[in-house]
């Protein structure tokens, strides 16, 4: 049983627009979020959210803005009520993960109240791992009335995992990685970014698989000494990153870490990859193996998704 061409969805979140579109129901999407770009094509669509606060240049005033309007119990994001009550969807998806990250389930269950001449069915997913990214995503195909097609998807996925670990089945070298999710204050990738280091062959530092991404210090990134850096900020896309590289460039010492005197120094693709819950975060195991064993994997990525960083 397929969804109807009847059944309208409005997605709040990237990672639920692409899962849409990796079911093959992109012609069922009337509306999204502001972040929302892959496929291409999603961009024709009404934009439902957008951000409160103003673009800024520097990681530290982001988050400097973010934790003020934080403060003041408010959200990050407004949602546009006019826009979605004219689109009137059956379906609203949306996440409960992160408030920082995306439009929340609490914000879209008060945008939504009496706004719409029907009961929109909310969909909110919540992943912390690998395994809750490929449980959402057999939810949603279920939601959908399309269970078989992300049945075939999660297959799909799990085999291109499954190449990799077979690859590195003898191989016990295996390197630390540490994952910078944002330069100013400095935070390290947790969540399911640890298990995607562990199955490319690494071994995440610093951060907790399933747990919510740390804020550390300078200190304690030099005492790790990992031996490879991998800089990948959230919502952020290699030119970003590298507006801002001297961030990381200018810490006392940074110089003499291991990565960076070796040549270990990498800057990722954070927006389009790391960052999203959807079904290239299987993309983003395939970057980390090419940069942890180059030797055993050349996938494509390297500059588009990820880049060497020499100083």
């Amino acid at each position: 049983m397929y969804i109807t061409p009847q059944k309208k969805i409005v997605s709040l979140l990237a990672a639920t627009t692409e899962i849409v579109c990796a079911l093959g129901l992109e012609q069922n999407l009337v509306g999204c979020s502001h972040e929302c770009d892959y496929p291409e094509s999603v961009k024709r669509l009404p934009q439902c959210s957008d951000v409160r606060f103003m673009p800024a240049e520097s990681s530290k005033e982001i988050d400097r803005q973010v934790k003020e309007i934080l403060t003041d119990a408010l959200s990050i994001y407004t949602i546009n009520q006019e826009v979605i009550k004219q689109l009137n969807p059956d379906i609203v998806l949306t996440q409960a993960q992160c408030e920082v990250c995306a439009v929340s389930l609490k914000d879209v269950e008060l945008a939504l109240e009496n706004l719409l001449d029907k009961q929109a069915e909310i969909i909110s997913v919540q992943p912390n791992t690998l395994g809750d990214i490929f449980s959402d995503i057999i939810l949603i195909a279920k939601k959908l009335n399309v269970p078989e097609r992300g049945k075939l998807l999660i297959e799909s996925l799990e085999e291109r995992i499954d190449i990799i670990r077979h690859k590195l089945k003898y191989i016990n070298n295996k390197p630390t990685v540490a994952c910078i999710e944002w330069m100013e204050p400095l935070m390290v990738a947790g969540n399911w970014v640890p298990e995607m280091v562990d199955i490319a062959g690494g071994t995440s530092v610093l951060a907790v698989n399933g747990k919510h991404s740390p804020f550390i210090t300078w200190e304690t990134l030099q005492a790790a000494d990992p031996d490879i850096i991998i800089i990948t900020p959230c919502g952020f896309d290699i030119q970003r990153t590298l507006k801002e590289i001297n961030v990381m460039l200018s810490l006392p010492g940074f110089a003499d870490m291991k990565a960076v005197k070796n040549n270990h120094l990498y800057i990722a693709d954070g927006n389009q990859y790391f960052n999203r819950s959807g079904p290239r975060i299987v993309d983003s195991i395939e970057i980390l193996a090419e940069i942890i064993n180059p030797k055993q994997f050349i996938f494509g990525y390297e500059g588009n998704g990820w880049m060497r960083f020499s100083i």
